[in-house]
């Protein structure tokens, strides 16, 4: 009957479709993974850190490539950028403007703008920014955000390399043994201490809701991230 086969073509250019996102996706995350960024970035970066190592300096920029990665992760709505030291590397990155918009183009699928660096707003009230950047990043570093007992690096590379000014994270508040118990800002508060309705600890799919695990960039509820 011609009405089954209008279905069947429905479906199939529906998965076909799919399957080209995906695809897409798949590419714009290994050019993220495989990029290598501009040495006189890193000289830069180095000046404005002189403290940190060479393999320090490297440890930023794979934060860097994760920030890049939950992005993408993200479709339109913002996350917050929660480290200072991968957030100097973007300012960084961004000087370079035609490297920064082809790397926008190939990487991204469209230019990606810079708003500061922006963790909580209090030790303990989180905007939906950086709960979402918190969501995106555990995912990346296959941590369950509900209990996490250790923190994604993207949260944790301001304390591990002493940054002056860096944002510093708790994975638990009530817990004395935790890094950085008494001092910085509750990770435990961010997004997940009432639950996390839909989240799982399962590594992100192309895309999907904010309220599943993944959102997107171009709202502007916070830092990080904006819009087109």
């Amino acid at each position: 009957m011609p009405w089954l086969y209008l279905i069947f073509a429905v479906v199939l250019a529906a998965l076909l479709g799919h399957l080209m996102r995906r695809g897409m996706h798949g590419k714009r995350l290994g050019f993220i993974d495989a990029y290598q960024f501009h040495p006189a970035i890193r000289s830069k970066l180095a000046a404005k850190h002189p403290q940190l190592s060479d393999g320090q300096l490297d440890l930023v920029f794979d934060g860097l490539r994760d920030y890049f990665h939950i992005c993408n992760q993200a479709g339109k709505k913002s996350v917050a950028m929660p480290s200072q030291v991968v957030d100097d590397a973007w300012h960084e990155f961004i000087l370079f403007t035609r490297a920064y918009q082809q790397f926008c183009r190939t990487g991204l699928g469209r230019y990606l703008h810079h708003t500061p660096a922006q963790a909580m707003a209090s030790p303990t009230f989180a905007q939906d920014s950086i709960k979402r950047a918190w969501r995106l990043a555990c995912a990346k570093d296959g941590i369950h955000p509900a209990g996490a007992r250790v923190l994604p690096l993207l949260f944790a590379i301001d304390a591990e390399l002493n940054i002056p000014n860096g944002f510093r994270y708790t994975p638990d508040c009530r817990n004395p043994n935790a890094s950085n118990y008494g001092s910085g800002y509750c990770a435990s508060h961010i997004g997940c201490s009432s639950g996390c309705a839909g989240d799982s600890g399962a590594l992100p799919s192309d895309g999907g809701a904010d309220g599943g695990f993944f959102a997107g960039l171009g709202d502007s509820d916070g830092g990080g991230c904006g819009g087109d």
